[in-house]
C-alpha cells in the first residue's frame, strides 16, 4: 500500500440561485392568477380594436382624399385639379373683361352690342365666325384683316406689330369675348364703384335656324344696299305722308331722345346718317327697344339721307332704335 494519502473529495456545495429580477421579492410572481390573465386578455382585445379603428380611419381618409383629388367617378370637373383650372380660367376671363372695358367698349359697346365697331355678342358670329384664331388675327393686324380696309378704325392691338397689348393680354381679351353665359365673374361697376356679377355672352347651346345665312366675311356686307331691280317698277299702295320728322345719327347715337307723333295718322321720318362708313337705320318697336318690331326702315351705310314712310300707329308708348346698333334708342310717344 502506498504511503500517499488520498485527499478527501469536498462535498458538493449547494448554492441558492440568484433572482434575475431586480424588483423587490414581494412583487415578484410565479405564475398568473385567473384575474390577471383575464385582464391581459381584455387589454390585448382593446389594443386590437384600437388598431383596427386606426386602420379604418386612415383607409377612409385615403378614400375621401382620392375623391377630392381625382374627382367623383363620372362627374366631370369634380377633381381638385379641375377646380384649380376653373379658378385660373375665370381669373383670366376677369382680366379680359377689364381689358375690354378699358380698350374696346367705346367702339363695340360695353356688352358687345356694337357701336362705332361691329356687334360682338351675336350668337351666330360667336358660333362660327368669332373664333379664337380669327380674333387673334384681327387683334394682331387690325381691321384690314376683316374687310381689307386700310383706313379701318380698328387698329392694331398686339405689341408684336406696335400695339399696346402683349401676348398674354391678347389671350385674356379673347377669353372674355369667348366666355359663355355659364361663366360668372365678379367685377367692379365703373359707374357705381360697387362689385357686381357679369356673365359671358356666348350660349354653348345655341344652334342657328335651318334657313340662317352665313356670317359675311366683312361685317359691312350685311348692310349693303341691294341694287335697284331693272324693269317696270311694281306699284305700291299710296299712303299719305302726314307730318315729317327728322332724326340724325352722329357719333353712333340719335340726336333725339324722344319724339311725339299723332295717333292714327301716318307720318314720315327723314333719317340723316352722318356716321361715315357706319350702317344705321330707324326701326320702331312696341313698348321698348326689345319689344315687338312694328316698322323697320332700310339699313344703309355711310353718310346719306333716307325718308321712311311710317304707317299710322295707335296711341301708346313705342321706341325707335337702330337695328344695327341697339344702344341707339329713343322714346316714341303716340297720342
Amino acid at each position: 500500500m502506498s504511503d500517499e494519502k488520498q485527499l478527501p473529495v469536498p462535498s458538493e456545495k449547494v448554492s441558492t440561485p440568484v433572482p434575475r429580477l431586480s424588483s423587490p421579492s414581494q412583487i415578484q410572481t410565479h405564475g398568473l392568477t385567473a384575474e390577471r390573465a383575464a385582464k391581459i386578455v381584455n387589454q390585448s382585445g382593446s389594443s386590437r380594436m384600437a388598431a383596427l379603428l386606426g386602420i379604418a380611419i386612415v383607409t377612409l381618409f385615403v378614400i375621401v382624399y382620392a375623391f377630392y383629388d381625382q374627382g367623383l367617378p363620372g362627374v366631370t370637373g369634380s377633381s381638385r385639379l379641375d377646380a384649380a383650372k376653373r379658378e385660373q380660367y375665370l381669373e383670366t376671363v376677369k382680366r379680359g373683361y377689364n381689358l375690354f372695358e378699358a380698350n374696346c367698349a367705346r367702339c363695340h359697346g360695353a356688352q358687345g352690342q356694337g357701336g362705332i365697331g361691329p356687334i360682338l355678342n351675336d350668337q351666330g358670329k360667336l358660333l362660327s365666325h368669332l373664333t379664337p384664331q380669327y380674333l387673334k388675327n384681327v387683334l394682331t393686324v387690325g381691321g384690314r384683316y376683316v374687310c381689307g380696309d386700310a383706313n379701318s378704325l380698328m387698329g392694331v392691338w398686339a405689341d408684336t406689330n406696335g400695339g399696346p397689348l402683349n401676348y398674354r393680354e391678347i389671350e385674356e381679351l379673347i377669353a372674355w369675348i369667348r366666355a359663355t353665359n355659364t361663366d360668372t365673374i365678379e367685377v367692379r361697376d365703373p359707374a357705381t364703384g360697387e362689385m357686381v356679377e357679369v356673365t359671358g355672352w356666348r350660349d354653348p347651346a345655341y344652334a342657328p335656324a335651318p334657313d340662317a345665312t352665313p356670317v359675311p366675311a366683312c361685317w359691312q356686307d350685311a348692310f349693303a344696299v341691294s341694287p335697284t331691280p331693272t324693269g317696270p317698277a311694281t306699284p305700291t299702295p299710296s299712303m299719305a305722308a302726314g307730318d315729317s320728322y327728322t332724326i340724325v345719327a352722329m357719333g353712333v347715337k340719335f340726336d333725339l331722345a324722344s319724339l311725339t307723333v299723332a295717333a292714327g295718322k301716318a307720318f314720315s321720318i327723314v333719317f340723316d346718317n352722318q356716321d361715315a362708313g357706319i350702317p344705321h337705320n330707324v326701326a320702331i318697336h312696341k313698348d321698348t327697344a326689345t319689344g315687338p318690331e312694328i316698322y323697320k326702315g332700310e339699313i344703309f351705310p355711310g353718310v346719306g339721307t333716307r325718308t321712311y314712310a311710317v304707317p299710322a300707329l295707335t296711341a301708346g308708348t313705342y321706341a325707335f332704335v337702330c337695328t344695327v346698333h341697339p344702344n341707339m334708342v329713343g322714346t316714341l310717344t303716340v297720342k
